[in-house]
């Protein structure tokens, strides 16, 4: 009914009846008590299976008659689990931390029309709700007020498992719209006229890709949504994925129409379960509702979706290793020229497009190209997704227009950082990223001028660091990870990001029974990082090699006193790197115990029985053991 009504413009057989409906599904009207847990990976890792349980078990101890509702994040992942409840005729609330031990105070109170006195985050706005008093507005808290949410705007709000609620709420319209009255032709022109951009980092323009597709002659085309999210940090299409399927799958299905695809795949990481399961559930849906599959909506066009799940190898987010992976060879890039535009999965013309991207295309065909291209910036058009994480006070996912700062994503949406420290670097691209330091924090979001500054957009990793990181560190965690992620195809990102990764090996660690040869050894690896580093990124076959030293070269360029530090005074500012600390004890707090003589695996510390004891600074390893076991807060660190 709701389909025929809602996309088909069909009249309602009893039109009161419909509109009841439809208000449920809205959530207009409630007529029993709701209650809404945030059941997105992240919520689940913080306790929301539990916390479930624990509801379930209340509603039937108490016998109350009551719906729950498992949604996925809203972004809010500091705060998890949440928790949001909506009584019959009052507006929907919001409660943070809802741990299982939580739920039964929580619910005695709230299902009396009580709010409790901790754990209340906001109120949602609804014109015919009565509100809370005193209970802010959820869209008023910094966190929400900044952000300009319209690709995200449906996750932990709508019921993921539910393809009425999304069409309820406009969901598939677009698609309807594409398949009755536009030509593929059209939908590239309103797409490239739109001005999106890819966002999986390189930020080509999408409409245009779309034609290079469309107008190379072929039987077969093929059209592929990259859910291969692989930045250590980056959760953007997980959560996408769990919050609103249906929308990925609707962009997916108007971007295989526009290049006359017949056959489509999300590929999605194997570890990304509950996406999965939400993904094949939601693309059953769509066919058992006729919105896949042959003869769509009575258009003539047939459209299969199947979900791919990758092996998780991080090469196999570069879009020529993903089709190997999906024709079942060896996910390893491929060489370019020919771009899978032409030729591509099983040599026929492929479009790869990343999962934002996707999920912005239903917003253009309903709203239209002006609208979408009014926001943001002259040369980046809409809103960008970022996945917050780090040294930040609210960890979790935001979505802004283009042309916020990235002070303002940082300070004023997301708090700032952790316990009043300062912000060291911001790490933006993931490993094929850049990290800038806190004076370039005012630049724009923005391809061009991320770019000027020194950085990618990537696909929206973002990791905040304090002044307890050390960059030196940090440039080895993603020298490390490349070169066990890469595919070894080409020798150099293979050997180079190996030998890059040892040079730093050697720069952390204080050299111990060194030969002359070795030192020499060393000191010519260090003078020889960055031009390694420009040769690999110069000489890679693929844009993940290409892309490998970005992290080193960037922190060689903004950190560069840390990297002499390392390697002339042996000292690690940040205490991070474990083989440079230099352990000391407190001889006017040191009761000689021994504790740590006993415990010290290379017998650095001398002393006597009730005596202060010393450590020798040529044995020391830097292993703690003395610090850990010290019950007198005599040992520190320098």
């Amino acid at each position: 009914m709701l389909k025929n009504i809602l996309l088909l413009n069909k009249p309602a057989e009893n039109q009161s009846a419909y509109d009841y409906h439809l208000g449920l599904l809205r959530r207009d009207t409630v007529v029993k008590p709701v209650i809404f847990v945030g059941a997105g990976t992240c919520g689940m890792i913080a306790g929301a299976g539990k916390t479930l349980n624990a509801i379930h078990n209340y509603l039937h101890e108490k016998n109350i008659d009551a719906e729950v509702v498992e949604v996925g994040c809203i972004g809010l992942c500091t705060h998890e689990p949440l928790v949001d409840v909506q009584l019959p005729g009052k507006r929907r609330i919001s409660f943070s931390n809802i741990t299982e031990n939580r739920v039964e105070s929580l619910l005695d109170e709230i299902l009396n029309s009580v709010i409790p006195d901790e754990q209340v985050l906001g109120q949602y706005s609804h014109p015919h709700h009565e509100a809370w008093e005193q209970v802010k507005l959820l869209a008023e808290i910094p966190f929400f007020r900044l952000q300009n949410r319209m690709v995200i705007k449906n996750c932990g709000i709508i019921n993921p498992f539910s393809i009425d609620e999304y069409i309820a709420r406009g969901g598939y319209k677009s698609l309807t719209r594409v398949l009755r009255n536009y030509s593929a032709e059209k939908v590239c022109e309103i797409v490239e006229e739109s001005g999106l951009r890819g966002r999986g980092g390189g930020g080509y323009p999408t409409g245009r890709k779309w034609k290079y597709a469309l107008n190379t002659p072929d039987e077969e085309r093929f059209m592929i949504c990259n859910g291969d999210e692989s930045d250590p940090g980056a959760f953007m299409d997980r959560a996408m994925f769990e919050g609103d399927p249906h929308r990925v799958i609707e962009g997916l299905a108007i971007a295989s129409y526009a290049i006359n695809a017949k056959r489509a795949y999300i590929y999605v990481r194997a570890e990304y379960t509950l996406a999965v399961t939400r993904l094949k559930h939601a693309i059953q849906q769509a066919e058992k509702a006729g919105l896949l599959g042959h003869n769509i909506l009575n258009s003539g066009y047939n459209l299969t979706i199947q979900v791919r799940e990758g092996a998780g190898a991080f090469v196999c987010g570069e879009e020529t290793a993903l089709i190997s992976s999906i024709e079942g060879k060896r996910g390893t890039p491929r060489p370019k020229p020919p771009f899978p535009a032409l030729r591509g999965l099983f040599g026929k013309p492929t479009i790869v497009n990343n999962v934002e991207t996707l999920a912005n295309i239903p917003a253009i065909l309903d709203h239209g190209p002006a609208w979408f291209s009014s926001i943001g910036t002259a040369r980046s058009k809409g809103t960008k997704v970022f996945a917050l994480a780090g040294k930040i006070s609210i960890i979790g996912l935001v979505e802004v227009s283009m042309g916020t700062t990235l002070k303002d994503l940082i300070y004023h949406i997301a708090g700032g950082v952790k316990n009043g420290k300062r912000i060291k670097a911001v790490q933006l691209g993931g490993p094929s990223g850049s990290c800038l330091p806190e004076q370039s924090l005012d630049v724009e979001i923005d391809y061009e001028s991320l770019l000027e500054a020194g950085t990618i957009m990537g696909s929206g990793g973002l990791v905040v660091m304090d002044e307890d990181t050390c960059m030196v560190d940090i440039a080895k965690f993603f020298t490390d990870f490349l070169q066990r992620e890469s595919c070894g195809k080409c020798i150099p990102c293979r050997e180079g990001s190996r030998r890059m990764h040892e040079i730093l090996e050697n720069i952390t660690r204080r050299p111990l029974n060194e030969s002359g040869f070795e030192t020499l050894e060393r000191f010519k690896g260090v003078m020889q990082l960055g031009n390694l580093a420009e040769v690999i990124r110069d000489t890679s076959l693929c844009g993940l090699g290409q892309t490998a030293p970005n992290p080193l070269i960037s922190a060689l360029k903004y950190f560069r006193e840390e990297f002499e530090e390392h390697i002339f005074d042996r000292k690690c500012r940040a205490g991070v790197c474990k083989d440079l600390r230099l352990y000391y004890i407190d001889v006017e707090k040191c009761t000689g115990c021994t504790a740590c003589a006993k415990k010290c695996p290379t017998t650095a510390i001398i002393g006597s029985p009730r005596n202060p004891h010393f450590i020798i600074e040529d044995k020391c390893i830097g292993c703690g053991i003395c610090f850990d076991v010290c019950k007198f807060v005599a040992v520190f660190v320098k």
